[in-house]
């Protein structure tokens, strides 16, 4: 059985940043090209622009997926650069609190 430490434990993390930047470069345009062609002059045009489903569940899966691939690279950004062990914890619990939170906003807003 192989040990979870050790040579090649990065691999899942590289697939999942991978993965959500596909689904970045996918979802990014779509939205824009729906908020670009509908033009809204007003808060109700606005409201109407997240009536549809798919619109909030686009929405969503962007975000988590911008989130997901955020905390990737805070994650090896942190490992490569920052030593103490406490320090680097601490840094990792912030950028989880705010992504998480970030996340709840966005969940709460669409699905109110």
């Amino acid at each position: 059985m192989k040990s979870s430490t050790g040579a090649h434990t990065g691999t899942g993390t590289w697939l999942v940043q991978r993965a959500t930047a596909v689904v970045l470069a996918v979802a990014l345009p779509g939205v824009a090209i729906h908020f670009l062609t509908a033009t809204p002059v007003d808060f109700a045009g606005w409201q109407a622009l997240f009536v549809p489903l798919w619109v909030r569940v686009m929405l969503l899966l962007t975000m988590t997926a911008l989130a997901l691939h955020a905390w990737v690279g805070m994650r090896d950004i942190f490992m490569d650069y920052i030593q103490p062990v406490g320090l680097r914890l601490a840094f990792y619990l912030a950028v989880i609190v705010t992504l998480a939170g970030c996340e709840i906003v966005m969940l709460m807003a669409l699905w109110k």
